[in-house]
Protein backbone atom coordinates (compact mmCIF):
# COMPACT_ATOMS: atom_id res chain seq x y z
CA UNK A 1 0.00 0.00 0.00
CA UNK A 2 1.18 3.54 -0.74
CA UNK A 3 2.03 4.79 2.75
CA UNK A 4 2.03 8.47 1.83
CA UNK A 5 -1.41 8.11 0.25
CA UNK A 6 -2.75 6.28 3.28
CA UNK A 7 -1.43 8.99 5.61
CA UNK A 8 -2.94 11.71 3.42
CA UNK A 9 -6.44 10.22 3.46
CA UNK A 10 -6.27 9.18 7.11
CA UNK A 11 -5.53 12.81 7.96
CA UNK A 12 -8.43 14.04 5.81
CA UNK A 13 -10.92 11.77 7.56
CA UNK A 14 -9.44 12.43 10.98
CA UNK A 15 -9.63 16.22 10.72
CA UNK A 16 -12.69 16.91 8.55
CA UNK A 17 -16.34 16.23 9.26
CA UNK A 18 -18.62 15.00 6.48
CA UNK A 19 -19.85 18.50 5.72
CA UNK A 20 -16.25 19.70 5.37
CA UNK A 21 -15.52 17.33 2.47
CA UNK A 22 -16.65 18.40 -0.99
CA UNK A 23 -17.66 14.90 -2.11
CA UNK A 24 -20.13 14.28 0.70
CA UNK A 25 -23.82 13.75 0.02
CA UNK A 26 -26.45 12.06 2.14
CA UNK A 27 -27.06 9.28 -0.40
CA UNK A 28 -25.38 8.39 -3.70
CA UNK A 29 -28.62 8.50 -5.64
CA UNK A 30 -27.13 8.14 -9.13
CA UNK A 31 -25.00 5.17 -8.08
CA UNK A 32 -27.93 3.53 -6.33
CA UNK A 33 -30.21 3.96 -9.32
CA UNK A 34 -27.66 2.35 -11.64
CA UNK A 35 -27.12 -0.48 -9.16
CA UNK A 36 -30.85 -1.08 -8.68
CA UNK A 37 -31.27 -1.42 -12.45
CA UNK A 38 -28.99 -4.48 -12.38
CA UNK A 39 -31.58 -6.47 -10.45
CA UNK A 40 -29.03 -8.24 -8.26
CA UNK A 41 -30.16 -11.00 -5.96
CA UNK A 42 -29.49 -10.72 -2.24
CA UNK A 43 -26.45 -12.99 -2.35
CA UNK A 44 -24.67 -11.15 -5.18
CA UNK A 45 -21.22 -9.94 -4.04
CA UNK A 46 -20.85 -6.16 -4.32
CA UNK A 47 -17.78 -4.06 -3.54
CA UNK A 48 -17.64 -0.31 -2.90
CA UNK A 49 -14.14 0.85 -3.87
CA UNK A 50 -13.00 3.98 -2.06
CA UNK A 51 -16.12 3.71 0.08
CA UNK A 52 -14.61 5.71 2.93
CA UNK A 53 -17.36 6.69 5.34
CA UNK A 54 -19.98 7.00 2.57
CA UNK A 55 -23.53 5.88 3.30
CA UNK A 56 -23.49 3.72 0.16
CA UNK A 57 -22.80 0.67 2.33
CA UNK A 58 -25.78 1.52 4.56
CA UNK A 59 -28.02 1.67 1.51
CA UNK A 60 -26.71 -1.63 0.16
CA UNK A 61 -27.51 -3.35 3.45
CA UNK A 62 -30.93 -1.69 3.52
CA UNK A 63 -31.60 -3.30 0.12
CA UNK A 64 -31.00 -6.71 1.64
CA UNK A 65 -27.64 -7.40 0.02
CA UNK A 66 -25.72 -9.91 2.12
CA UNK A 67 -22.28 -9.99 0.46
CA UNK A 68 -21.03 -6.41 0.73
CA UNK A 69 -17.38 -5.34 0.80
CA UNK A 70 -15.92 -1.86 1.32
CA UNK A 71 -12.36 -1.11 0.20
CA UNK A 72 -10.50 2.05 1.11
CA UNK A 73 -6.88 3.11 1.50
CA UNK A 74 -7.82 5.07 4.65
CA UNK A 75 -8.26 2.82 7.65
CA UNK A 76 -9.54 5.86 9.55
CA UNK A 77 -12.47 6.20 7.15
CA UNK A 78 -13.34 2.53 7.47
CA UNK A 79 -13.22 2.76 11.26
CA UNK A 80 -15.64 5.69 11.21
CA UNK A 81 -18.01 3.86 8.87
CA UNK A 82 -17.95 0.78 11.08
CA UNK A 83 -18.69 2.88 14.14
CA UNK A 84 -21.65 4.52 12.38
CA UNK A 85 -23.12 1.16 11.38
CA UNK A 86 -22.81 -0.31 14.84
CA UNK A 87 -23.84 -3.97 14.99
CA UNK A 88 -24.60 -3.98 11.24
CA UNK A 89 -20.87 -3.49 10.53
CA UNK A 90 -20.36 -7.20 11.17
CA UNK A 91 -22.29 -7.92 7.94
CA UNK A 92 -19.66 -6.11 5.85
CA UNK A 93 -16.21 -7.21 4.64
CA UNK A 94 -13.92 -4.26 5.43
CA UNK A 95 -10.73 -4.10 3.36
CA UNK A 96 -7.96 -1.58 4.03
CA UNK A 97 -6.03 -1.40 0.77
CA UNK A 98 -5.12 0.35 -2.46
CA UNK A 99 -7.31 -0.50 -5.45
CA UNK A 100 -4.22 -0.67 -7.69
CA UNK A 101 -2.41 -3.30 -5.62
CA UNK A 102 -4.96 -5.06 -3.40
CA UNK A 103 -5.48 -8.82 -3.77
CA UNK A 104 -9.14 -9.71 -4.21
CA UNK A 105 -10.81 -13.03 -5.13
CA UNK A 106 -10.84 -13.84 -8.83
CA UNK A 107 -14.08 -13.59 -10.86
CA UNK A 108 -15.99 -12.95 -7.65
CA UNK A 109 -17.90 -9.67 -7.69
CA UNK A 110 -21.22 -9.22 -9.44
CA UNK A 111 -20.89 -5.44 -9.11
CA UNK A 112 -17.98 -3.05 -8.51
CA UNK A 113 -18.74 0.53 -7.50
CA UNK A 114 -16.23 3.39 -7.53
CA UNK A 115 -17.26 6.99 -7.09
CA UNK A 116 -14.12 9.10 -7.41
CA UNK A 117 -11.16 6.80 -6.83
CA UNK A 118 -10.18 6.25 -10.46
CA UNK A 119 -9.87 9.95 -11.25
CA UNK A 120 -7.03 10.24 -8.70
CA UNK A 121 -4.93 7.84 -10.77
CA UNK A 122 -2.93 10.33 -12.81
CA UNK A 123 -0.16 7.79 -13.44
CA UNK A 124 -0.78 5.57 -16.47
CA UNK A 125 0.72 2.50 -14.79
CA UNK A 126 -1.60 2.91 -11.80
CA UNK A 127 -4.57 3.07 -14.16
CA UNK A 128 -3.45 -0.13 -15.87
CA UNK A 129 -3.09 -1.92 -12.53
CA UNK A 130 -6.56 -0.75 -11.49
CA UNK A 131 -8.06 -1.96 -14.78
CA UNK A 132 -6.32 -5.33 -14.38
CA UNK A 133 -7.68 -5.74 -10.85
CA UNK A 134 -11.16 -4.82 -12.06
CA UNK A 135 -11.05 -7.32 -14.92
CA UNK A 136 -9.71 -10.09 -12.69
CA UNK A 137 -12.18 -9.69 -9.86
CA UNK A 138 -15.50 -8.93 -11.58
CA UNK A 139 -17.16 -12.13 -12.77
CA UNK A 140 -18.03 -12.60 -16.46
CA UNK A 141 -21.33 -10.85 -17.08
CA UNK A 142 -20.82 -8.72 -13.97
CA UNK A 143 -20.86 -4.93 -13.92
CA UNK A 144 -18.83 -1.92 -12.82
CA UNK A 145 -20.18 1.51 -11.96
CA UNK A 146 -17.39 4.08 -12.14
CA UNK A 147 -17.70 7.82 -11.61
CA UNK A 148 -15.03 10.48 -12.14
CA UNK A 149 -14.96 14.22 -12.54
CA UNK A 150 -16.28 15.27 -15.94
CA UNK A 151 -14.21 17.40 -18.36
CA UNK A 152 -15.66 20.54 -16.78
CA UNK A 153 -15.25 19.23 -13.24
CA UNK A 154 -12.56 20.19 -10.72
CA UNK A 155 -8.90 19.74 -11.60
CA UNK A 156 -7.93 18.93 -8.01
CA UNK A 157 -9.57 17.39 -4.95
CA UNK A 158 -8.31 17.39 -1.37
CA UNK A 159 -5.03 18.87 -2.53
CA UNK A 160 -4.40 16.14 -5.13
CA UNK A 161 -4.52 16.37 -8.94
CA UNK A 162 -7.16 14.38 -10.82
CA UNK A 163 -7.86 13.25 -14.40
CA UNK A 164 -11.19 14.29 -15.89
CA UNK A 165 -13.15 12.12 -18.31
CA UNK A 166 -16.03 12.06 -20.69
CA UNK A 167 -17.87 8.75 -20.97
CA UNK A 168 -16.04 7.51 -24.07
CA UNK A 169 -12.59 8.17 -22.62
CA UNK A 170 -13.50 6.60 -19.28
CA UNK A 171 -14.94 3.44 -20.85
CA UNK A 172 -11.92 3.16 -23.14
CA UNK A 173 -9.60 2.59 -20.17
CA UNK A 174 -11.41 -0.69 -19.47
CA UNK A 175 -11.74 -2.21 -22.94
CA UNK A 176 -11.75 -4.92 -24.15
CA UNK A 177 -12.55 -6.61 -20.84
CA UNK A 178 -15.58 -4.33 -20.35
CA UNK A 179 -18.10 -2.78 -22.70
CA UNK A 180 -20.07 0.40 -22.11
CA UNK A 181 -23.72 -0.21 -21.19
CA UNK A 182 -24.81 3.27 -20.14
CA UNK A 183 -23.38 6.68 -19.29
CA UNK A 184 -24.66 9.84 -17.71
CA UNK A 185 -23.63 13.16 -16.31
CA UNK A 186 -24.31 14.09 -12.71
CA UNK A 187 -24.07 17.50 -11.07
CA UNK A 188 -23.11 17.01 -7.45
CA UNK A 189 -23.91 19.85 -5.08
CA UNK A 190 -21.20 20.11 -2.43
CA UNK A 191 -21.96 20.81 1.23
CA UNK A 192 -20.60 24.34 0.65
CA UNK A 193 -23.16 24.91 -2.11
CA UNK A 194 -20.92 24.56 -5.16
CA UNK A 195 -21.41 22.20 -8.09
CA UNK A 196 -19.11 19.45 -9.34
CA UNK A 197 -19.72 17.72 -12.67
CA UNK A 198 -19.28 13.93 -12.70
CA UNK A 199 -19.21 11.38 -15.50
CA UNK A 200 -20.79 8.02 -14.68
CA UNK A 201 -20.36 4.86 -16.72
CA UNK A 202 -21.99 1.47 -16.31
CA UNK A 203 -19.73 -1.24 -17.75
CA UNK A 204 -20.35 -4.93 -18.37
CA UNK A 205 -17.67 -7.60 -18.02
CA UNK A 206 -17.20 -9.67 -21.15
CA UNK A 207 -18.21 -13.30 -20.93
CA UNK A 208 -21.31 -15.12 -19.73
Amino acid sequence: MNTALRHHWDAVYRTRADTQTSWHCAHLDTSLRLLDALGLDAGAPVIDVGGGRSTFVDDLLARGLREVSVLDVAGEALAQARARLGASAAQVHWIAGDATTVELPAAHFAAWHDRAVFHFLVDADARRRYATTLACTVRPGGHAIIATFAPDGPERCSGLPVRRYDAAALAADFTPAFSLVAAERDLHRTPAGGEQAFTYVLLRRAGA
